[in-house]
Formats: structure tokens, sequence, C-alpha cells
């Protein structure tokens, strides 16, 4: 029997750097409401009461970024008395905004295709990832370690768990047995909290209403619970650590089960494809594995800048597949446009919709266009069309 243990973690919107992601994508979002063409690169840092805004944004939008970032804080949970904002925000590069409105392929064409006019906002590769362990085509301790953070949160607005404040975290380990997930090894909530808290109790309650909850039938007498392992956490937030924009993008895709690209995603509209690219990606990945042509899939795209086609794809089951990896790909190849304009239609990505995937992961959530399984049966009719047996 093969076993192993895989563990993923997740983080609370009142993180450091998770709050710099809800702030980034907040002007994101602020931008799109008014301008669906907005170009924009946004990124925070935020430490001690202090916040930088900056980056690059071409907009015809009028947006005060200090209003939306206050109003991004406040809305996590903390008070923005007494914070000083920092805006250092300029206009996109040239260079980069003409190969994004008409890609280098095209430029000296006089090519009807809208679709190859528009290239990508920068080069780099892209991962997408799915797997049917789970409802929502995720990795499980993923799923688990999203859902603790989210159930915390939802304890702390609702005040069913008094002396709770926004910074925390999750982590979970489970025990597979030949790829299949039996129980967890081990649970840790690392939870902010008010000075007059008593620890033991608070353990108590968030064993009980956070962890058990959640975990259910994968927390068993062997599970070890660790809860605020260090003791105290009082001091919490940007006043006890800095954070930036972006670094938190093992815990905004797959939890390390599958590979990253390395391309942050908030602040960065969609004609950036380390967002896009990636959204697409997962979109594909999603729809091979709901067709049943295998139990995972990661799918990967690799752009230039400046052009529409990507420079690869590539395709791995892990063995899993019931075709070749190369058949999956050239059914992926007729199936999906991978050019970024036909993305960003596809997906419908000029809407203000980001605030919502920068805390709790941006996948596995049905609301989201990248999350649709609708191309399954166009899949299933492409094996059909060609006739092929599936693997034993």
């Amino acid at each position: 029997m093969n076993t192993k243990i895989v563990t993923c973690e997740s983080v609370t919107s009142g993180h450091p750097d998770k709050l710099c992601d809800f702030i980034s994508d907040s002007i994101l979002d602020a931008c799109l409401e008014k301008d669906e063409n907005s170009k924009v690169a946004c990124e925070v840092m935020a430490t001690n009461k202090f916040v930088v805004i900056a980056g690059e944004i071409t907009t015809n939008a009028v947006v005060d970024y200090k209003k939306i970032a206050k109003q991004a804080i406040e809305e996590v949970g903390y008070s923005t008395k007494e914070y000083e904002f920092l805006e250092k925000v300029q206009t996109q590069s040239l260079d980069i905004f003409n190969g994004v409105i008409k890609s280098y392929e095209n430029r000296e064409e006089s090519s009807t295709d809208e679709y190859s006019m528009q290239g990508a906002g920068d080069q780099g590769i892209m991962y997408g990832y799915a797997t049917n362990e789970t409802k929502e085509f995720m990795p499980l301790p993923y799923v688990l370690s999203m859902k603790l953070t989210e159930k915390l949160t939802i304890v702390r607005k609702n005040n069913e768990i008094q002396g709770l404040l926004p910074d925390g975290k999750s982590q979970v380990s489970i025990l597979y047995e030949n790829d299949v997930p039996k129980y967890a090894t081990s649970v840790i909530i690392s939870t902010q909290h008010y000075e007059n808290v008593n620890l033991n109790e608070l353990r108590e309650e968030i064993l009980n209403k956070v962890i058990k909850p959640v975990l259910k039938n994968y927390v068993t007498d062997s599970t070890k619970v660790l809860i605020n392992p260090s003791g105290r956490f009082v001091l919490g937030g940007v006043e006890a650590d800095t954070g930036l924009t972006g670094r938190k993008i093992i815990v905004d895709t797959y939890g390390g089960v599958g590979r990253h690209g390395g391309g942050a995603f908030s602040g960065k509209d969609a004609s950036k494809v380390d967002r896009s690219g990636a959204y697409m990606a997962r979109y594909i990945a999603k729809n091979i594995v709901a067709s049943g042509l295998c139990d995972k899939c990661e799918v990967a795209i690799s752009y230039a800048i400046g052009k529409a086609e990507p420079t690869s794809v590539n395709i791995d089951t892990f063995f899993t597949g019931k075709v070749s990896d190369e058949i999956i790909k050239q059914i992926v190849l007729q199936v999906f446009d991978l050019r970024p304009k036909a993305i960003i239609e596809c997906l419908n990505l000029k809407q203000p919709i980001y605030k919502k995937t920068s805390v709790n992961g941006h996948f596995g959530k049905n609301e989201f266009a990248w999350e649709k399984t609708d191309k399954v049966e166009e899949i299933k009719n492409m094996i059909k069309i060609k006739n092929l047996q599936f693997i034993e």
C-alpha cells in the first residue's frame, strides 16, 4: 500500500498579505466598474498603519485609490484611524500597451481576425489543475483548509465566538492510501484575539464551532489538533507583519498540489495572462476531469509578450488518463481558444469580480466562469468523433 501525507494551508482576509491582495483587487474592480478596458497592475504594501499603493494603471475611470484602500481595510475588520497612505501610481508602459492592443504577429498585416490582434500582456507559464477527489474538483486538504478560514471569519463576524480579530491561518494534513484520502493527521488554526480572551476557552470553542463542523469525519482520535500553538496572538495584521500583494500564490491556487508558474493574480486586469491564462488553464483542467477522461489533470500554457497564440500547451494526467495525454491535448486545442482576447470573452473577465477572488482562493467557487463544466459534452463528442478507445 502506498501512503502519503498532503498538507495545505489557508489564511484569512485579515492576514497582512491577503489584506494587500484585497486592496489591490478592490482598486482593480473600481477601475473596471467605470472602464472595462482599464489596464491595471496594482501592488500594495502595508506595514504598521502605513500603506503604499503602487503600480501601473491606465484607465478612463476616475478612482480615489486611497479611499478604496481605506474601505477595503475597514471591510476586513480593521480601523484605518491613524493610517498613512502613500500613492505611487503611473500609467502602463506604451511598449506593453501597444503589444497588448495589437499583437506583434499581426502588426504589419491587415488581418481581420480580432482574436489574433490582441497579444499577451506578458510572457510566462500558467498552470491549471483539477482532481475528482472533491465536488469542487480541488485537492481535499486545500478545500478543508479554505473552509476552516472561511468558517473562522464567519464565526468572528457573526460574533458566534467572542474575542476574535481578523488575522488568522489554518493548515490541514491528510493521509492518503493509494491516492485515496482517509483522515486528517493534523489540523492547525492560529487566530488573532483580544487581550482579555481566555485561551483555553477559545481553543475549546474553535474546536467545536470551527474544526469539527468543517472536517467532520476526517477528524479522528489520531488527529493532532493544534489551536494557537504559540499561545498568545493579540498583535496581528499589518501591525505585526508587513503585507505584500501577490505573496500568497500557493494559497490562491492549489495548495502546492499543482504546479505554479510564479505569477501572482491580485491587482491585475485580464490582459495579464498570468491571471487570465491561469484561469483558463483551470477551466480546461476541470472540464477534462469532469468529462471522465482522467482522475486528475494539470494544464500548462505559456505565452510570449505581444503574441496572441501560446508558445506551448501541455497536458499531464499523472497516469490517470483514459486516453493518452497527447490525445487530450489535441482535443483541448480544438475545443478551447487560448488567445488572450478569446479567453477574456469566454470567461467574461472584464467584469468587476475580482474582490471576491482575493480571499479563500481563486478556484473551487462555482460563481466564477472558469469553474463551469460547460465544455464536458463537447469534449465527449470529440472522443466519439475520433472513435477512440479508452485505456483500461
